[in-house]
C-alpha cells in the first residue's frame, strides 16, 4: 500500500478505520473486556497501520507546505531587483571581477586572432 498521493493515503486511512471498527465490534459482540480488546493482535496491527498512514499523511502535507514556501520565496526573488554578476555595487563595468577561467579563455581567443 505504498503510495505518495494524498488522496490514496486518505482512502487507506478510511479503509483502516473501517477495519478497526469491524474488529472492535466483533470483539465487543464476543463479550471481551476493553483491556483484552486493546491487547488483541488484530486490533494492534490495524492501529499500527493507521499510525503509519497518519505519519505518511503528515510528511505529504509538510512537503506540500515546503513546496509552497519555496515557490513563494522564488517569486519574491524574481520580483526583486536583479543583480549583475561579476561586479560589485558602485563599481564601473571596466573593473568588473573576471574569473581565472574567463581570463584564460580571453587570452586563448586573442592568441588565435593574432595567429590568423
Amino acid at each position: 500500500m505504498a503510495s505518495k498521493s494524498k488522496a490514496s493515503r486518505l482512502a487507506q486511512k478510511a479503509y483502516w478505520e473501517e477495519k478497526l471498527n469491524e474488529r472492535l465490534s466483533l470483539l465487543g459482540d464476543r463479550g471481551l473486556e476493553p483491556g483484552k480488546i486493546a491487547k488483541d493482535t488484530g486490533v494492534r496491527k490495524i492501529r499500527a497501520q493507521m499510525r503509519e498512514t497518519e505519519a505518511r499523511l503528515k510528511v505529504i502535507s509538510d512537503l506540500g507546505r515546503k513546496a509552497e514556501e519555496m515557490a513563494r520565496t522564488k517569486a519574491e526573488k524574481m520580483a526583486g531587483p536583479k543583480k549583475e554578476k561579476g561586479k560589485k555595487k558602485g563599481e564601473p563595468e571596466e573593473t568588473a571581477i573576471v574569473s581565472k577561467r574567463q581570463e584564460k579563455k580571453k587570452k586563448k581567443v586573442e592568441s588565435k586572432a593574432e595567429e590568423s
